[in-house]
């Protein structure tokens, strides 16, 4: 029941974040000369008050020889690139991204930035993450018009490579296990080279991402290999503590592990043959690669990019010295909660200690949250997503805040809108309130259409902006034009309801969890040789 239940709570995190929209406009007459990057010249597309560059490649296509290899450097290009559609995603099965995709040549990026005259000095550049478990998502989906205008930034979404293509590790194969995090680590080094062409600042880097993004941030934040290469971080909805018995939020597994995996995947698609591994993956066909792969992907720690699990490496105060914003949703766990129960797994008084104990195998662990969190009716779904919401997302958060708050600046946010806009089709079973990827479309227009939002969500969403976007400018995301934001508080962001609040941890039972299962207890593996 665990692994129906876990690959259905993947497969609703795709839905969570539908997407995906053609370009809508081309450049208009008289644009401005094609920006010079360290590949070449490009060409835009022209918007009312903004422009886009899509499609830009920072590193080689990873095909042939190069898939399953670290990212190489993009080979300069003759004339001027075409930059006024998107990039293909990464490769993927269905979901977010219609039909999937098949496209190797994936590791491209989008440039929006606001199209008034170049401003006295830089501005401020965010580099977006997206999220979907490291198995699906596109940097396409997401629209950064208003951030970019309304927030006077540049802003940059990124392809990384995803699934096995990305994550696969295999002895003696350099690079094995976070190929998808040195692509973003490609990708902030393009933005040092390349960004002053856009009109942003190098020197101003915000790394922000959410989910998979969310935690490729704390990933990055551990990296040594990323020293130097952002000067803040946000991380939405992907706490730094998360760990791979919870199934819902990413984290980041053992290089053993993941080499387990990809033996497994290789006896999967007919390449166990010892030494001719490699050379066979490299010329299986993608679709039948996205057939054989597990739908949970994560990196892997004890490798010369991530010596150690990120969790370890918040706790040790072995990450980078940049300030922080961080923060969750109310009601992280209902999307999965209700995407199961419409599967046909009900949770009600008789059921609800079995599906507890399919989540919490371990003696006496079960009973407890039974306990804890007692279902008297049969509706008994938005108690499901309250366990999920505060084991997975909440509770880490706030031990991943506190962590990072001993050593950096930290500004943590909890987004509470209940009446946020779904993002799902059709009518859930109970209200969603604020779940999983909530705050997505009041930062973003996903897949460049925008969601039906109230007067009052209007403000929460320009409100929302301009925090991160100060932030992203100064450090400090508190300002006169909005509600204040204290420091070791939680901003409770909801519309025309700004609050900072002390009572997120009791709300969500964190006292319970942190002695149902102490967090310090995390991995230092050795760095592998």
């Amino acid at each position: 029941m665990h692994r129906v239940l876990t690959t259905l709570g993947c497969a609703l995190t795709v839905v969570l974040a539908t997407a995906g929209a053609p370009a809508r406009s081309q450049p208009a007459p008289g644009e401005a000369a094609p920006p010079a990057t360290t590949g070449g010249l490009v060409r835009g597309a022209a918007h009312d008050g903004y422009r886009t560059f899509a499609s830009i490649p920072y590193a080689a296509p990873p095909v042939g020889g190069l898939r399953w290899a670290p990212p190489r450097p993009a080979a300069p290009w003759h004339g001027v690139l075409d930059a006024t559609r998107p990039a293909s995603a990464c490769p993927q099965s269905a979901g977010e991204v219609p039909g999937g995709s098949t496209d190797e040549d994936c590791l491209r990026l989008t440039v929006t930035t606001p199209d008034s005259a170049r401003p006295d000095r830089p501005r401020p550049v965010i580099v977006w993450l997206h999220g979907g478990g490291f198995t699906t998502g596109a940097a396409a989906s997401y629209d950064a018009r208003r951030m970019a205008t309304r927030g006077d930034v540049v802003v940059v979404t990124v392809d990384y490579r995803l699934g096995a293509l990305g994550f696969l590790a295999h002895a003696g194969l350099p690079g094995s296990g976070d190929f998808g995090l040195a692509d973003q680590q490609a990708a902030l080094r393009w933005v040092r080279a390349g960004i002053g062409a856009f009109g942003g600042d190098p020197r101003n880097v915000t790394l922000a991402g959410e989910s998979a993004g969310g935690y490729s941030v704390c990933a990055q934040l551990a990296s040594p290999a990323a020293a130097g290469l952002f000067e803040r971080a946000v991380i939405e909805s992907g706490p730094c503590t998360g760990r791979p018995d919870r199934p819902f939020a990413p984290s980041a597994v053992p290089l053993s592990t993941a080499r387990a995996a990809g033996a497994e995947l290789a006896a999967k698609v007919g390449c166990a043959a010892p030494r001719e591994v490699m050379a066979c993956l490299r010329r299986v066909d993608v679709t039948r690669l996205l057939a054989a792969q597990d739908a949970d992907q994560q990196p892997a720690y004890a490798t010369p990019l991530l010596p150690v699990d990120p969790a370890a490496a918040i706790a040790s105060g072995r990450f980078h010295r940049v300030p922080v914003l961080i923060g969750s949703n109310h009601d992280e766990g209902n999307g999965w909660a209700a995407g199961i129960v419409q599967a046909g797994n009900p949770v009600d008084p008789d059921t609800w200690p079995d599906v507890v104990a399919a989540f919490f195998p371990s003696p006496g662990q079960a009973g407890a949250i039974v306990r804890e969190y007692p279902v008297h009716r049969a509706d008994g779904g938005p108690v499901f997503g309250a366990v999920i919401g505060d084991a997975d997302f909440a509770c880490p958060t706030a031990a991943a805040a506190g962590l990072l708050a001993a050593r950096v600046p930290v500004w943590r946010y909890e987004f509470a809108d209940e009446h946020a806009p779904p993002l799902t089709p059709g009518p859930p079973p109970f209200p969603l309130g604020a779940p999983h990827a909530s705050e997505l479309p009041y930062l973003f227009d996903l897949g460049g259409r925008p969601r039906d939002l109230t007067a009052a969500q209007h403000r929460l969403a320009d409100a929302m902006i301009d925090y991160w976007t100060r932030f992203a400018r100064t450090g400090d995301p508190d300002g006169p034009s909005t509600p204040h934001w204290p420091r070791r508080t939680v901003l409770s962001l909801a519309p025309d309801h700004i609050v900072p609040t002390r009572t997120a941890q009791r709300r969500h039972h964190c006292a319970f969890w942190d002695a149902l299962e102490p967090r310090a207890a995390v991995s230092t593996a050795p760095r592998a040789r």
